[in-house]
């Protein structure tokens, strides 16, 4: 997949996810596989306004290539201002991203995010303006539409590939299902077969037997990953070895998966205070053991950790308790 002078050899993608995907676990996914990886979505008014806290969002690393920086905000003179004096002189990033798909009240009460579906007009503005002074590829993440009575992907995806952009990723749901339901792979597959430029689908993709699914039955150019990369960066290299063998391998046991909390933690605490580090671990390590045996008490327990040394010691108890259920069964 060609994303404008891009090329994308592995167009299996690491999703935008705030508060999640940061240059830690970013560094993570692509050491599992993923192809491409891509930053938190990121506030333009923030860039421009040299917020400290949004700097540090920007902050990717090298061996990351290629990433994918999304931006986010709905005033198309100072997203493209940012990119013109900022953004293009950056040369860790590889494709520039606009949301206009987030779901999130924060977001979508200042008319940022999907609230963008609402207002063609003004994301068309904000697509040429941006494409008009980047030197990277310009694409666009959207959704289905507002809600089941506005549903104007496809106009809107047509709007915006006359527009300039390079690529789009549909979220196959519309803003008010947030996350809930059935993503509708059906609108991916129309999406693919009514544009010219590459289309990137995204929902519900959870193992390599759905990625399968979803390359066949949409014929999308790439796929990206959200939610089933949570405790789970190995889901990048089960997709790749998959799609090469027809058969998904690399399955995790639950040492593997206890010894990645650690690795995690580590990386954490190299680009932040051991406090904090430990705070940001715990929502991971929740996703890490899910399914394994015993995950509810063990969930309970890490939540409580306060440092490096206790969260170890959580890990080892676990997974002598595991050993010894395996041993005795």
């Amino acid at each position: 997949m060609k994303i404008g002078n891009v090329e994308v050899k592995n167009s299996v993608i690491l999703a935008p996810m705030a508060g999640i995907t940061d240059k830690t676990f970013r560094t993570i996914c692509k050491e599992h596989g993923a192809g491409v990886v891509t930053t938190e979505m990121i506030s333009a008014k923030g860039i421009y306004y040299k917020d400290k806290k949004t700097e540090q969002l920007m902050d990717i690393k090298p061996s990351n290539h290629p990433v994918i920086m999304q931006i986010f905000g709905s005033d198309p003179l100072i997203m493209a201002q940012v990119v013109k004096d900022k953004l293009n002189y950056l040369d860790t990033f590889d494709i520039l991203d606009i949301n206009m798909g987030c779901p999130a009240p924060k977001i979508v009460n200042n008319g940022d995010g999907s609230a963008l579906m609402k207002t063609p007009r003004l994301a068309m503005e904000i697509v040429k303006r941006i494409k008009h002074v980047s030197s990277k590829p310009v694409t666009v993440k959207i959704r289905k539409g507002w809600d089941k009575n506005n549903i104007n992907y496809m106009d809107f995806a047509k709007m915006l590939q006359e527009s300039g952009a390079d690529a789009l990723t549909l979220h196959a749901r519309t803003r008010d299902q947030f996350y809930s339901g059935k993503a509708d792979w059906n609108a991916i597959a129309a999406l693919k077969a009514n544009l010219s430029i590459p289309v990137i689908g995204n929902g519900d993709i959870f193992s390599f037997s759905d990625a399968r699914k979803m390359l066949d039955e949409t014929q999308c150019d790439g796929i990206m990953i959200g939610r089933g990369a949570l405790g789970n960066p190995w889901i990048f290299k089960q997709i790749m070895n998959g799609l090469k063998n027809q058969t998904s391998t690399d399955y995790p046991d639950y040492q593997e998966k206890l010894e990645q909390v650690m690795t995690h933690l580590d990386m954490l605490t190299h680009e932040k205070s051991e406090r904090v580090a430990v705070l940001q671990i715990r929502k991971h390590c929740g996703w890490y053991i899910k399914g394994l045996h015993g995950a509810a008490e063990y969930r309970n327990r890490f939540n409580q950790v306060q440092n490096r040394d206790e969260l170890k010691r959580v890990i080892y108890d676990f997974i002598q308790s595991l050993d010894k259920r395996e041993e005795s069964a």
